[in-house]
């Protein structure tokens, strides 16, 4: 992967990792304002705080390399520089090579508007994109002799709709249509739909996997077509280690709360009111009822306070592949305010806090807590026998899996496209990125 790399100094052991990342998302190009505005319209911006996220993991990691080379501690620090978070796979790749094995224990960061260690999970994607290909013909004139490749499309959908009824509430599945034609009087040849599946557990995604596997091949059956499954990544649930969680939690006691100035809150409480109230609402019920923090702590437009992990039972929606490293190596990941409250994930108030003071703040509030948590790992390698026997009982029945397939090489490579710019491309996956042309 040439826009990944792995930093290290120092020898021996322990070897203690932090794993950052730096991806933007598109068409959230925002200026540092209380207002929307874009630097540059339809350009990317950081509205998922990854600009925070790989620099504190840096700040971290320069921060052990001079404790230990000044105390002379034993050990190694390790960063590791994954892109492509946000569509990508790049950590499960990582993980699939086993980059991850000799360490000791990781830790991670995310931008969030709380400050916490968490103990909770968040669920495996499995992303595909199943190609149908049919005949084409007149569609007025001769329409039996065509072979429909969207009603193939369409039909598969429709499967995996009717399957909602028979999985778990937890699992998710959830598709566009790329590719339906080119004009209603042909018969489309080809046709194509781009799936992401969700679940937990590892068998549960894989089983979820298989089922509508079979419904797009029951799919070109009933139409007469060909299906061409073509698989773009894949990431695993997280597995996040309460002992280090713990660990985290004390060195934010010894680090103490983020100080925002008055004209920080100000700024956060403005972007908060661009927002409709049920945002702020919705953030606070999260808060308060999945959370179980007592509401008079987060009723403010900034929280500025640390708060233990209480998320040990709660198992997020969204996807990582921070979670095929959790199932290689003991990780906590910890979050640090750097957003205003009603905020959503993905969106412009993120990336203006995420851009000034109020996101620098934050980042570097979880590149202490990283350091500190890990200098007590290098200082008593109790912490680290404990984390990882936490570990072991967990996985001691559940190997890690790779779900991407294995004569694959990947994930992304770049070259230079006819017109100039630079192009993205997933080997895997038929579809490009383009930066700039």
């Amino acid at each position: 992967m040439n826009t990944a790399f792995i930093a290290q100094w120092g020898e021996g052991e322990p070897i203690i990792g932090i794993a950052g990342e730096y991806d933007a998302l598109p068409g959230l190009s925002q200026k540092c304002q209380t207002t929307q505005e874009a630097i540059e319209e339809g350009a990317p911006g950081h509205g998922c705080g990854h600009n925070m996220l790989g620099t504190a993991g840096v700040a971290a990691a320069v921060a052990l390399k001079q404790w230990l080379e000044v105390t002379g501690t034993p050990g190694a620090v390790r960063y590791y520089g994954c892109p492509a978070e946000e569509n990508g796979d790049a950590k499960a790749h990582m993980a699939r090579a086993r980059a991850f094995d000799d360490l000791a224990v990781a830790f991670n960061f995310h931008p969030s508007v709380i400050t916490t260690p968490a103990k909770g999970s968040s669920i495996g994607v499995y992303d595909a994109r199943f190609r149908f290909h049919g005949r084409t013909a007149h569609a007025g004139g001769s329409p039996h002799l065509g072979r429909s490749a969207l009603d193939a499309v369409e039909l598969m959908n429709i499967g995996v709709n009717y399957l909602r009824e028979h999985v778990l509430p937890s699992v998710r599945m959830h598709y566009i249509i790329t590719k339906g034609g080119e004009a209603p009087n042909i018969v489309p040849d080809l046709a194509e739909v781009w799936y992401f599946l969700r679940a937990h557990l590892p068998e549960e995604l894989e089983d979820i996997v298989k089922r509508v596997r079979k419904i797009a091949e029951g799919a070109a059956l009933m139409t007469g077509t060909r299906m061409e499954e073509i698989f773009c990544s894949a990431v695993a649930s997280v597995l996040s280690n309460h002992y280090l969680a713990d660990l985290q939690y004390a060195a934010m006691n010894v680090i103490g709360p983020i100080n925002f100035t008055e004209d920080e809150i100000a700024f956060a409480e403005t972007i908060n009111r661009n927002y409709p109230e049920i945002m702020l609402e919705d953030q606070i019920k999260y808060l308060t009822e999945t959370l179980r923090i007592p509401e008079e702590k987060v009723r403010f437009p900034l929280l500025s306070e640390n708060f233990p992990a209480t998320d040990h039972d709660e198992v997020s929606g969204g996807s990582t592949d921070v979670g095929d490293m959790s199932w290689r190596v003991p990780l906590s990941m910890v979050t640090a305010t750097c957003w205003p409250m009603a905020a959503p994930g993905h969106s412009w108030g993120n990336v203006a806090t995420g851009g000034m003071s109020i996101g620098h703040k934050g980042m570097m509030h979880a590149a202490k807590i990283m350091a500190v948590a890990a200098m007590d790992c290098y200082s008593d390698p109790g912490h680290i026998q404990k984390a990882r026997a936490e570990f072991e009982k967990v996985t001691a029945n559940k190997p890690y899996k790779s779900m991407i397939p294995a004569d694959l090489v990947g994930p992304p490579t770049q070259f230079e496209a006819p017109s100039g710019g630079l192009v993205e491309r997933y080997p895997q996956c038929p579809f490009y990125k383009l930066n700039g042309a």
